[in-house]
């Protein structure tokens, strides 16, 4: 019994001892600063080309849609698709034979009028002389007056149908005319000279125009030129001007790149989910006619290049660095430096209030010297979306300055640097 108490009195001490010194250990392991690795890039000239991307949709400059005024059966159709047209060539016939009927009621009827017209004078001039006749027996005072009075009324009235003969001819003139103008337009022929893209009717299929003339034919008016038509989001559009060039890819031709300018910004918005977007249209040469309507297009529009010019990766302007380079690097810049490291590490400011330097277009990296890393101010310029022009700073060409750093101990520290996605932001 005593051998056992005593056992359990060395036990006690001896984990006592080993947690002291695991403790001491611990303690001085955190006290060593942290190992950090950096993934660095090198500043660089380079060709920096500024675009704008957008979908479109491929059209004819001039597009027709050919319909009907009247309404019937279509006797024969004369063209199908993609079948070249000229200009008042005849494409489609409707059955004239109701508009035939309905020319001749209104030749006949137009003829009826003229003879209305030929009656009515006749009747005039006997109205004239029977009042020529009643004025001499009145003067001979072998007429009444009232007998006057009747033959002067019949004159007036017979001179007033041969007025209302006249209007009806020219009734009957104007439903004569509304007869043919509706028997010509049983033939429908093409406004343009062009080809057929579209057919939306076959033989013996009725047509009704009543409320509005339906549509037969599509017809393009030339095909070897053509137009996209982009929609450009509100936040690119202030990039483009018209006389931009332009190049877009198409899926029936992969790796295949047409070329193209910006020929038109228009002001109509279009609204869809509540994204803003307005449609640039770019003239395209279809020469090769490998182009069709209805295509889509994925566009590039360039809107500013620069050649050679000092520039950084995107990467470095994101970077901010974890509080372990931060205090590394304020300690070893002393306090003038330590201001700036201390902002930089932060990185964070009250959303939607941009710092002074960003107002004035600044942008804040980090550089290696040597193992140490410090903060610098550069002023940027065109972005391709991957690398950004410098416009002024301290940087020069072969510099390094650090997209990444991994400290060791935490997670994605061990083994090979890895992206540590928490240390950035966007700017």
């Amino acid at each position: 019994m005593k051998r056992a108490k005593v056992i359990v009195v060395w036990v006690a001490v001896i984990a006592a001892f080993s947690g002291g010194g695991y403790g001491i250990y611990r303690w001085r392991e955190s006290a060593k600063p942290a190992a950090v690795t950096y993934t660095t890039a090198k500043v660089e000239k380079r060709r920096i080309v500024g675009r704008v991307t957008a979908t479109g949709t491929l059209q004819a400059t001039v597009t027709v849609q050919v319909g009907t005024q009247v309404s019937g059966r279509l006797a024969k159709i004369l063209v199908d698709y993609n079948s070249p047209v000229k200009k008042g060539q005849l494409v489609a016939k409707i059955d004239p034979q109701i508009f035939q009927a309905a020319a001749a009621q209104a030749n006949a009827n137009h003829a009826s009028a003229r003879a209305g017209l030929v009656r009515a004078e006749a009747q005039a001039k006997d109205a004239e002389l029977q009042l020529a006749r009643a004025k001499a027996l009145h003067a001979q005072q072998l007429a009444s007056t009232a007998e006057l009075q009747v033959a002067e009324t019949a004159f007036a009235t017979a001179a007033a149908n041969v007025d209302v003969a006249k209007a009806a001819i020219e009734q009957a003139r104007a439903a004569q005319s509304q007869a043919q103008i509706n028997l010509a337009y049983t033939d429908i022929t093409s406004p343009i000279d062009g080809v057929v893209i579209s057919r939306s009717v076959d033989v013996g299929q009725t047509v009704a125009a009543s409320l509005q003339a339906p549509t037969l034919f599509t017809i393009a008016e030339d095909l070897k030129k053509m137009q996209v038509n982009t929609n450009v989001s509100e936040g690119d559009i202030g990039r483009l001007a018209e006389g931009m060039a332009a190049y877009f890819t198409v899926d029936a031709f992969p790796g295949h790149r047409f070329r193209g300018k910006v020929s038109q910004i228009r002001n109509a918005p279009q609204t869809v989910q509540n994204v803003v977007t307005y449609d640039a249209v770019i003239d395209v040469d279809n020469s090769e006619l490998k182009l069709r309507p209805g295509m889509t297009a994925n566009v590039t529009m360039v809107y500013a290049e620069r050649e050679d010019t000092l520039a950084v990766p995107n990467t470095a302007l994101r970077f901010r660095p974890p509080p372990e380079v931060a205090s590394a690097a304020s300690a070893s810049a002393g306090p003038a430096g330590s201001a700036p490291a201390a902002a930089a590490s932060s990185g964070r400011r009250p959303r939607g209030r941009p710092s002074a330097a960003e107002e004035n277009g600044e942008k804040s990296l980090w550089t290696l010297d040597g193992q140490t890393p410090r903060s610098a101010t550069v002023r940027t310029g065109l972005s391709d979306g991957t690398w950004t022009e410098l416009l002024d700073g301290a940087l020069k060409e072969g510099d390094l300055v650090v997209t990444d750093a991994n400290v060791a101990g935490k997670p994605g520290g061990a083994g090979p640097p890895a992206q540590n996605t928490a240390f950035r932001r966007m700017f």
